[in-house]
């Protein structure tokens, strides 16, 4: 009976004794820790102030991410940037990354479609969310959305009964020794693009505002 066999992860592609982020983003090209690099245009690395005091995990990135090799710059990025100042949050104190670093996907004619990155995807690529937090060691770890919270959280962690709950990291994450951030918070809420695809975006987006209201009044 055949097995399928698990990615090899990417840890072996993650430089040891990496001092700077720019050097985590040079070795990301190279990684071939899962399958999804054969397809995507280009990794799509973190980006944002090397000091963040806030950190946002999503999911992966999307079409227009893969096209530029930037997170969150397509419309759910500008939805996320509009909700970060209407939560009063400064923007140049924020870091965002990706649980998944290379865009998955399938192909319907000429369109890309997403696809939920799997399990074994999200463990192939956390040594580089790892090696990420331990550069940044920010005071306030916001996932967007349900595979970045159960990525990090753990699979049995739900977003619609936990959002907006400032949680004591080493309390809430999965595997807390992974990320060498014992002092932070944590904090789960939508990804943007679920409020892009809500009946009612108006509301939708409030809410999300409001879980980063309670974000910005953990960091002040």
């Amino acid at each position: 009976m055949a097995t399928t066999q698990a990615p090899p992860g990417a840890q072996e592609f993650v430089p040891a004794d990496t001092h700077t982020l720019d050097e985590l983003k040079s070795a990301a090209p190279g990684c071939r820790g899962c399958e999804l690099y054969e397809d995507a245009t280009q990794v799509v690395f973190g980006r944002g102030a090397a000091h963040a005091r806030l950190v946002f995990v999503g999911e992966q990135p999307g079409d227009i991410e893969d096209q530029q090799g930037l997170p969150f710059v397509g419309p759910a990025g500008r939805l996320l940037r509009d909700a970060v100042g209407d939560a009063g949050i400064d923007p140049s104190t924020i870091y965002l990354t990706n649980t998944v670093k290379h865009f998955r996907f399938e192909l319907r004619g000429k369109r890309r479609i997403h696809q939920t990155p799997g399990p074994a995807h999200i463990t192939a690529c956390r040594p580089w969310l790892v090696a990420e937090f331990s550069l940044l060691k920010p005071d306030l770890v916001v996932a967007l959305g349900a595979t970045a919270a159960k990525a990090l959280f753990g699979p049995s962690f739900r977003v619609t009964k936990s959002r907006g709950e400032l949680l004591p990291w080493p309390a809430s994450a999965q595997r807390p020794q992974d990320f060498p951030v014992a002092e932070s918070k944590a904090l789960a809420t939508i990804h943007p693009s679920a409020v892009l695809r809500a009946d009612d975006r108006d509301t939708a987006y409030q809410g999300l505002v409001d879980d980063l209201k309670i974000a910005a009044a953990a960091l002040s």
